[in-house]
């Protein structure tokens, strides 16, 4: 790994990264009644009723509040996490399988996609885990659930694409990841073997998507679109290269992000605007949809952070956490249900209190909160959604990885205020202090130190900075795009002064347009003005605009001069939001008179 993660609890932020977080974790994550479900379904197997995915929601939620914990040490948290994995042993059967599913209906459905998300959520407690002789008991019941699987799927048993009817039993090939974090544990040759069987598979039945990658096909083209479940698979490649070492891997890896990337992923920095699925967004994704069509799952805006932090923390690119950086100051912040809205299941045909997510996300005049993904109701009462459950994740990623520890020092790849605390290799507790803010892009960081110590502090300059300037002491520099390290002696009160530049841009695709200020997508909100009169802009060469005060969960708010009139811009996040009118349209793209 070129970038590792910092210690539990070693940043300490207080912008709107901390908030969101915060907000996840009081809103969902402290929630006994909703893991009490969660882990019920285990025992009832109402899954098994309509070939349901109900067995996911404990995995998904639990890595995103693991990974929260990671963040944000939250002792009720944690006792409460433990109590839920304890609950979960419990509910294993006498063949020592967590499924949702019976024996004589398993294989089939969402089954081994729910049993993939056992193992997912189990390690990520694994990791945080205090509690030696519970790690041990956690670790009995994976090896006892994965080894059900690994002696009925495999070379010359039943096929890894065999296991489900969706998507050429991609869903299902999508365990490969935990398979490899366990043989990473354990050592166990069978878990291996397993993993090499679901590679060799190539995901999909309907073909392999190894080799189109190799081929260089679009995603779009794929023998399976199905992009959450898609980059999920290859999340396990990336395991398997972090496993053997061997470099091919890991370019398949790196081909597929860059495919979907230039292909697939939006303004806002998410992808499959037509149903959940590649449908060349990078083009698809500034018509207007009808409204049969559901767009920009917020499961794939997390999975895809997750996949680019992950290529950044093997590779140190500075490309994956500008990916991340779009992805989360936008699409994801902009799902985030701040205000408790009410949101639309098109399963029952009307409005629903509100899950803390929405699950899609709209470019083009339409509204948030239109549809509940993955919608489930629970035998013992209540419903709840798999964009629910992959939202804190995302909210906790964002700020957990942008401070990471590098060999020489610490990396900083996204600038929150508040405090890092790291040691470097002679032992000494070093704290950067942040302040600043991403709409200045001015930003100054404040050393403390026992003693003079040398490191190295890696600073990612954006690619959307425009005339980037580092000062450290009377040394000025002028960095391009990436990384910039400062190796030096340091001693308390050193600073550093980044200057970023953002200016505001606009973004051209099929004759229309978007802005952009620095990394935040701008939009127009009929509840903020009435934007459907005019409906086209007469837009000048050059733009003309003026800052506003922010209103409520504003990041930015300027009004552009165009040749036709002013009109109001803000950051994409808070558009569509309560406070601005009850489900109020939204636009990214505009058109052009």
């Amino acid at each position: 790994m070129i970038f590792s993660y910092l210690p539990i609890g070693a940043q300490k932020y207080t912008d709107f990264s901390d908030e969101y977080a915060r907000f996840i974790l009081k809103k969902q994550l402290t929630d006994a009644s909703l893991w009490r479900r969660f882990v019920e379904v285990f025992r009832t197997r109402e899954d098994v009723a309509d070939n349901g995915w109900r067995g996911e929601y404990f995995g998904k939620m639990m890595r995103g509040a693991c990974l929260t914990y990671r963040y944000l040490p939250d002792p009720d948290l944690y006792d409460l996490l433990e109590r839920t994995v304890r609950d979960l042993l419990a509910a294993a059967d006498d063949l020592g399988r967590i499924s949702t599913y019976p024996p004589e209906k398993e294989f089939r459905g969402w089954d081994m996609w729910c049993r993939k998300y056992v193992l997912v959520g189990c390690l990520h407690f694994y990791d945080v885990c205090k509690d030696d002789a519970l790690k041990e008991k956690i670790m009995r019941a994976m090896r006892g659930h994965l080894d059900y699987i690994a002696e009925r799927i495999g070379e010359g048993k039943i096929s890894i694409t065999d296991t489900s009817e969706w998507y050429g039993g991609m869903n299902s090939a999508s365990i490969l990841e935990p398979v490899l974090e366990m043989y990473k544990l354990t050592k166990e040759p069978r878990y291996l073997a397993l993993a090499e069987h679901i590679l060799q598979s190539g995901g999909c039945k309907a073909g392999s998507v190894v080799e189109a990658v190799e081929k260089g096909m679009l995603p779009h083209e794929f023998p399976t679109t199905k992009a959450y479940e898609t980059m999920s698979y290859f999340e396990g490649i990336l395991d398997y290269y972090e496993v053997t070492g061997e470099g091919k891997w890991l370019a398949l890896v790196e081909k597929f992000a860059e495919l979907v990337a230039e292909n697939e992923v939006t303004v806002i920095g998410s992808a499959g605007c037509r149903n959940e699925h590649f449908d060349h967004a990078v083009d698809a994704q500034t018509e207007r949809y009808p409204k049969k069509y559901i767009m920009q799952e917020t499961c794939v805006t997390v999975t895809w952070m997750r996949l680019q932090e992950r290529l950044l923390r093997v590779t140190g690119r500075s490309i994956y956490a500008d990916r991340i950086e779009l992805s989360a100051l936008n699409a994801l912040y902009g799902a985030v249900n701040l205000y408790d809205e009410r949101q639309l299941c098109k399963e029952e045909k009307r409005y629903l209190e509100g899950v803390p997510f929405d699950s899609y996300s709209p470019l083009v005049r339409a509204r948030r909160g239109i549809g509940i993904g993955g919608f489930k109701r629970f035998a013992a009462g209540g419903y709840y959604g798999c964009c629910a459950c992959i939202g804190a994740a995302g909210t906790a990623l964002f700020p957990l990885s942008s401070a990471m520890r590098s060999e020489e020092g610490l990396t900083l790849s996204f600038y929150h205020e508040g405090r890092v605390s790291f040691s470097v290799a002679s032992g000494e507790e070093v704290t950067a202090e942040i302040a600043g803010s991403l709409r200045s892009g001015e930003f100054d960081l404040l050393i403390h130190a026992p003693r003079p110590v040398e490191f190295a502090l890696t600073l990612r300059i954006p690619k959307w900075s425009r005339t980037p300037v580092v000062r450290c002491g009377e040394e000025m520099l002028s960095p391009s795009a990436g990384y910039l390290t400062l190796k030096r002696r340091w001693q308390e009160g050193d600073r550093v002064r980044i200057t970023l530049s953002p200016v505001l841009e606009r973004v051209e695709r099929n004759g229309k347009f978007a802005f952009a200020y620095g990394p935040f997508i701008l939009a127009r909100d009929e509840g903020k003005e009435a934007f459907f009169a005019p409906r086209k802009i007469a837009f000048r060469e050059t733009d003309d605009y003026a800052w506003e005060e922010s209103q409520e969960g504003e990041r930015i708010r300027l009004r552009v001069r165009e040749g036709n009139g002013d009109f109001l811009f803000t950051d994409y996040a808070s558009c569509g939001k309560h406070w601005t009118r009850r489900r109020s349209r939204i636009t990214v793209w505009q058109k052009r008179k």
